[in-house]
């Protein structure tokens, strides 16, 4: 349900919140840990950054890092400011009319607790919440990408 951008966006955002505080970490860096593409993580984090979600510094040892605490910024806050209203899609039928219980579509009844579900989880979700969940597995080989980065870029 999430689109490739939103995708890209946590991904990087959960790494963020992995590296120590007070620390940045460059444009180019979290590309390669979090594997999204350069330039279209570029425009993903030029939009966070708009949204007060992350904290960008030119220069020697700038970078960027988050803006706020990873527990303050939950999924539906990334989602929507990259996607606007079009992240929570009204009814799946009909786009050109509003579905509701009063005026419902053939899938009303069974799309709204989808939905509904799709929001909450949204709602409840944190970018800490994604990364105290990752799997070890995942975790190291995050943390083992982010090594190579720095190693091959020790002047930063």
């Amino acid at each position: 349900m999430l689109s490739t951008t939103s995708e890209y966006a946590i991904r990087a955002l959960v790494y963020l919140s992995l590296i120590p505080d007070g620390e940045f970490i460059l444009g180019r860096e979290l590309s390669q840990v979090a594997d999204v593409p350069s330039n279209y993580l570029a425009k993903i984090l030029i939009t966070l950054n708009r949204f007060n979600m992350l904290e960008a510094t030119r220069g020697r040892g700038g970078g960027y890092r988050l803006r706020k605490p990873a527990d303050q910024i939950t999924l539906m806050e990334v989602v929507t400011a990259l996607e606007g209203e079009a992240a929570i899609p009204e009814c799946i039928l009909e786009h050109n009319r509003i579905c509701s219980d009063k005026r419902p579509c053939a899938a009303h009844k069974g799309w709204k607790k989808v939905r509904d579900s799709y929001i909450r989880f949204l709602e409840e979700t944190t970018i800490a919440t994604i990364g105290a969940n990752m799997d070890p597995f995942d975790l190291s080989d995050l943390r083992g990408r982010a090594e190579e980065v720095n190693a091959a870029h020790p002047e930063q």
